[in-house]
């Protein structure tokens, strides 16, 4: 049955392609739709646009989308997530790649003497919350098996009534990375024989981070820690400012980090805490630092900056459901759950969040609305103002290096976006987008056509 459903559909498909093909249709259409660079979902917006001279009032175009071979104009939707939309996560991936590296060795408006200020990579990870099967090097897991890497047992409790669910979507939701960086400038200050106040005068931290998780389904951070002068990457950092002061004040502020919880009235008692106590959380013991330099990965000696922004990048478009198999987007009720393959321990560790989300004390976490990260509400990828360019200005300069490739005309005749480049000229814009985005019946993504070039980046 299902394959004679399937073949009528691939039919339908075929007259509906024919139809378009007698009508001339079919390769304008092929054109617009392979501009989406293969978007599995795009934004559809119907409406009309006109640019005017902002001085003259001439109109420079005027484009309709009743006009375009699709009847609507279509958009890259952007996703960074490669469980939602492979092309648009790749271009996240390289654009994301491409911001960390310039905060490493320079680039995209930052100076190339960046390479020279002390920096680290540092990795920030959970503590346990019971036994979970693992891969622990060249000896069997506490279970007595071997797990390969795909094994569905990896990450998974060994004893799930014993294990603490409860602590473990806590540790995910408070704001750990935020109190840490804090205690970071501290130690920096410190270590300098400074207060915290004039360090600015001084010294500036700049950082990017990016949050892992693990098949138990906790965070880890990897991050890049760098120490600047006073105004930022463009000026040299004081003389006391080394990699080794970094290093230890990495490893001192992450052991200094707490963020206490009041344990949540009628939660089972594990590890010998008792309900009515508060509960506070701290990083795992495995905190990993690395002096960033120019030589390649030698065990566990330093590391080069194209491995790390490789590494951080990867990570980048990755969620809680690449790695532990639950959700990609958020749930409305609980009972959605039973429409979706997942594993006992995620599915356990959601209705857990979803339960505390109940609880008064912790309203201010949002667990429900964060129940498919399991209880994670932060960014994936954060960097401070001053480590590099911006996710907007790498854009910005693809869609003029774009614009510039092709000629304007033909880009709205395929209703391709057109990137104005002159300040004294404005776009009026009127119209609606399509709420249901992804492509409509014979609409499919392509590969790039003819005049699309890959930019430099």
């Amino acid at each position: 049955m299902n394959r004679d459903s399937a073949l009528e559909r691939r039919g339908r498909l075929t007259a509906r392609l024919a139809k378009l093909a007698a009508a001339g249709h079919l390769a304008p259409l092929a054109r617009q739709v392979g501009s989406l660079g293969g978007c599995a979902r795009p934004i559809r917006m119907t409406g009309h646009r006109t640019r005017l001279d902002s001085a003259t009032g001439q109109i420079l175009d005027h484009l309709d989308t009743r006009h375009l071979p699709a009847g609507e104009l279509l958009l890259r939707c952007g996703n960074r997530r490669a469980t939602r939309c492979p092309s648009c996560s790749n271009v996240y991936r390289y654009d994301t790649y491409q911001l960390i590296a310039a905060g490493l060795r320079g680039g995209k408006t930052v100076p190339t003497s960046v390479s020279t200020h002390p920096r680290v990579f540092a990795t920030l990870t959970a503590p346990g919350f019971g036994p979970v099967h693992n891969q622990p090097g060249a000896t069997s897991c506490v279970c007595g098996a071997r797990h390969g890497d795909s094994d569905p047992l990896l990450g998974t409790p060994l004893n799930p009534q014993r294990y603490d669910y409860t602590g473990a979507v806590l540790w995910n939701a408070p704001a750990l990375w935020a109190r840490f960086t804090t205690h970071l400038r501290r130690e920096i200050a410190h270590a300098a024989g400074l207060t915290q106040r004039t360090l600015r005068h001084h010294a500036t931290l700049s950082y990017a981070k990016v949050a892992e998780y693990q098949k138990r389904g906790q965070i880890h951070f990897h991050t890049i820690i760098r120490i600047d002068g006073p105004t930022g990457p463009a000026s040299t950092p004081p003389a006391w400012a080394t990699t080794d002061l970094l290093d230890h004040a990495v490893r001192a502020a992450a052991k200094r980090t707490r963020v206490q919880h009041q344990r949540p009235s009628g939660a089972r008692e594990t590890d010998g805490v008792q309900a009515s106590e508060s509960r506070v959380f701290r990083f795992g013991r495995q905190i990993d630092v690395r002096a960033i330099r120019s030589t390649d990965f030698t065990g566990d000696g330093p590391v080069t900056d194209r491995h790390v922004a490789a590494y951080i990048a990867k990570y980048a478009t990755k969620g809680a459901e690449t790695t532990t198999g639950t959700l990609d987007r958020r749930l409305r009720f609980l009972a959605e759950l039973a429409q979706h393959d997942l594993t006992d321990h995620a599915r356990q560790m959601i209705h857990t969040a979803w339960q505390l989300g109940t609880q008064l004390q912790h309203a201010h976490l949002r667990l429900r609305q964060w129940a498919h990260m399991l209880g994670f509400r932060g960014h994936f990828s954060t960097r401070t103002r001053h480590y590099s360019t911006t996710l907007t200005q790498l854009r910005a300069e693809r869609t003029a290096w774009r614009t510039r490739q092709d000629d304007p005309q033909e880009r709205t005749d395929q209703g391709q976006p057109v990137t104005d480049q002159h300040s004294d000229r404005s776009d009026l814009t009127a119209g609606h987008t399509d709420p249901d985005a992804g492509h409509r019946s014979g609409h499919r993504a392509g590969s790039r056509q003819r005049g699309q070039q890959t930019p430099p980046w």
